[in-house]
């Protein structure tokens, strides 16, 4: 993303401490997976092949958490050692049709394949909950102008903690808690 004074910023170290602080949750059930493209400085060209792009992976347990992580590339070899981590197996992981997501039918996952070209849902099978976390992330990291590259981990973590929190209030009260213990 385009280059600001935010890397050394109050804002940015607590991203950090919230970073530091997400739990790790293991997905089960219905899991929707996706991947995503934020930043860059090119207009027009979207999603894979923009210039400076930063590629996210995210999974989605419907209706519950979400985990993501910045990736280098949206291949096989890097999507789905995530999935086996995050996952439970035997959970029903719901994707596009990216062809990164093919060692999923024959994994320890029930794979289910939306394609976008054709349609964006049929019946349980979409990956729209996932698509909106895209949106609200995207949408709440805009308001910055831009976020130097080695700090947007710290802020797509921000962006998840947010997203898994159950209230702004009880999320105001753990931020303070957390400064508090931080500061002993």
């Amino acid at each position: 993303m385009r280059s600001v004074h935010t890397g050394c910023s109050r804002y940015s170290r607590r991203c950090q401490l919230i970073a530091s602080k997400l739990p790790i949750y293991e997905l089960s059930g219905e899991i929707e997976a996706d991947e995503s493209y934020f930043g860059g400085h090119r207009k027009g060209k979207r999603g894979r092949g923009a210039a400076g792009k930063i590629a996210v992976f995210g999974l989605l347990k419907r209706g519950g958490k979400v985990y993501t992580a910045v990736i280098l590339n949206a291949r096989t070899k890097t999507l789905l050692p995530i999935i086996q981590e995050q996952a439970r197996p035997d959970s029903i992981v719901s994707t596009n049709s990216l062809s990164a997501y093919n060692a999923l039918d024959v994994s320890e996952f029930h794979h289910l394949r939306i394609n976008h070209a054709e349609l964006f849902a049929d019946r349980k099978n979409h990956i729209n909950g996932i698509e909106n976390f895209w949106n609200q992330a995207k949408r709440h990291l805009r308001r910055f102008n831009g976020i130097q590259q080695d700090s947007f981990y710290w802020f797509l973590k921000e962006c998840e903690w947010r997203f898994n929190g159950d209230n702004h209030k009880q999320l105001l009260n753990q931020l303070k808690q957390w400064y508090k213990t931080a500061k002993h």
